[in-house]
């Protein structure tokens, strides 16, 4: 029997050797309206037919094998989650940014709010200083190392993996396609740096291997995210896993969880789901805990 291209071991040719074998010489398919036909085509080099409507399915189930198949690969089977803000910034840049708004006579609107990001820039320095906690102490741990994993932004997802690089650890960011520009931030590492069109789909990848969730101070995406990992602890349709929100001040301002209580919208023990915390040393003191 003749040996194939690539393996010898496997009976069948792989989707990459028929796809080499598929191809024709261009003054053949030149002029052949048998060749030149979308119906021709592979259905998996078909780009035209993959972004069907009729193929949505195919491109969840995508988005849930690529990253799968590249963190099992690498070993990579415990995380520790940080969400929080794109916006936040470190502390050196909100310093320029208030002296800049300062020194320009800017509205006393704008002074404000670069008054505000000095005050949240503390969120971002935590950020890092507890990835970094992670990275050098968690391959002590019962278990093994922890991988900080983050949405791969700038802000808080920078700072997390900011951190973990200065500690030499690899971290992982999963980015998403948006309306308008998004680059990952550069402290991902290359190989575990992911991109996602469905936020259902990395929502998933976050908590397929968490061990604890961090929150830091943020918006829309991360209210959404702290309240779906809330919603699927409370429903017990994921274990417990140590939820940790930083900031208690900024959290108790923007919601008001025992007024849920009051009204009979969840349990009073709904509230032992999370803490929160206000230092890197103590987010990762319970997190080792919980290990």
């Amino acid at each position: 029997m003749a040996k194939h291209d690539r393996d010898s071991n496997r009976l069948f040719y792989s989707a990459a050797d028929e796809v080499v074998h598929a191809e024709y010489p261009e003054d053949v398919v030149c002029g052949n309206p048998q060749l030149c036909s979308p119906a021709y085509r592979l259905a998996y080099t078909d780009q035209d037919f993959m972004l069907t409507e009729e193929m949505r399915s195919v491109r969840l189930m995508l988005e849930l094998a690529k990253p799968e198949k590249t963190l099992q690969a690498l070993g990579i089977s415990q995380t520790v989650v940080m969400f929080g803000s794109a916006r936040t910034p470190d502390a050196e840049q909100a310093s320029i940014d208030l002296a800049a708004a300062q020194s320009g006579n800017l509205s006393d609107t704008e002074q404000k709010r670069c008054q505000v990001a000095v005050e949240q820039s503390r969120y971002y320095e935590q950020a890092r200083a507890l990835a970094r906690l992670i990275a050098e102490q968690s391959p002590a741990c019962p278990g093994g190392e922890l991988h900080v994993i983050t949405g791969g932004g700038p802000g808080i997802m920078e700072a997390a993996n900011r951190g973990a690089s200065e500690a030499g650890a690899k971290s992982i960011g999963l980015n998403i396609v948006l309306p308008h520009e998004q680059y990952p931030n550069p402290y991902i590492t290359p190989e575990l740096c992911f991109r996602f069109h469905y936020f259902a789909m990395r929502k998933m990848h976050f908590l397929m291997r968490a061990k604890a969730l961090v929150v830091f101070p943020g918006g829309f995406g991360t209210l959404d995210e702290l309240f779906e990992t809330l919603t699927l602890v409370q429903t017990k349709k994921v274990q417990p896993l140590p939820i940790l929100i930083f900031g208690k001040q900024f959290w108790q301002r923007l919601v008001n969880f025992e007024f849920l209580v009051e009204q009979g919208m969840i349990s009073a023990e709904d509230l032992a789901l999370f803490r929160y915390v206000e230092s890197a040393e103590q987010a990762w003191d319970i997190i080792r805990e919980s290990l």
